[in-house]
């Protein structure tokens, strides 16, 4: 079987255009300010050098078009054209090239890349550790040797859920907007089913979501099997030391071969 055919497989039960339909109209009031974005474009420019730089799961932009009026080249794929249609509305959002697709598996040109990026712990959006490890496999085709391939994504904190495996966090607080996680894991299969609960404006938005996760150790084993090495893993795009009490983590994967950037 093909890697696009198993990637059929993974998706015949897991829509990888739904997530964005959904929240694509929320998604920049619901994230813009409690991301850091500043520091996460300031660190991607640094290890990106000239450039290009690619974005698997672009979404609306948050990254790319910053980077993008930068000066660097940057090529944003993602599954949603709701999404994408987002980001072509932005100011700036012209310079980013785009393209639709499944970034475990879509070719995208323009490439090879000096930089690699997959934040916000998109990673875990993939529906399985196959596809995951097809995601790697699929950035080091597209990097140029010495390219970096950059990860951000949440520890797993089993101990947050009950018994049950259920969870309830408050992402936000407000005098006008309210939005809890709610959640529920599976440890055996290492998914968690997950509704962001967002009320504002005497509405209730639900948008739902699943997640495959993987431990930071799983994910330096899958750069392994793709030919990269960790280069670099801070707990935060500030280059926090990442400690045993990190919450998430940033790391980078360099591909052998002389180093970009810096």
């Amino acid at each position: 079987m093909t890697d696009a055919q198993k990637a059929q497989e993974d998706h015949d039960l897991h829509d990888p255009t739904a997530y964005g339909a959904r929240i694509a109209d929320d998604y920049d009031r619901l994230y813009t300010d409690t991301l850091d974005t500043e520091g996460a474009v300031a660190l991607l420019a640094e290890l990106a050098g000239a450039g290009p730089v690619l974005e698997w799961g672009v979404g609306t932009g948050r990254l790319a078009v910053p980077l993008a009026q930068r000066g660097l080249a940057v090529h944003g794929l993602d599954s949603s054209p709701d999404m994408l249609d987002r980001l072509h509305t932005k100011p700036g959002g012209e310079r980013v090239r785009t393209s639709q697709g499944d970034f475990e598996c879509a070719h995208v040109d323009g490439g090879p890349f000096a930089l690699a990026v997959l934040a916000f712990n998109t990673v875990f959006a993939l529906p399985s550790q196959d596809a995951q490890v097809r995601c790697f496999q699929n950035t080091a085709r597209h990097l140029a040797p010495g390219g970096r391939f950059v990860v951000e994504a949440w520890v797993p904190q089993p101990e947050r859920f009950d018994a049950k495996g259920e969870a309830v966090l408050l992402r936000h607080l407000s005098e006008d907007h309210v939005s809890l996680d709610v959640a529920r894991i599976d440890p055996v299969t290492q998914r968690m089913q997950t509704t962001q609960v967002s009320l504002s404006d005497g509405q209730v938005r639900l948008h739902p979501a699943n997640h495959r996760y993987a431990w930071p150790a799983e994910l330096d084993l899958m750069a392994r099997l793709a030919g990269m090495a960790l280069e670099h893993r801070w707990a935060d795009w500030r280059k926090a030391p990442f400690t045993e009490a990190s919450a998430g983590h940033v790391s980078v994967y360099r591909l052998s071969g002389p180093a970009v950037g810096r």
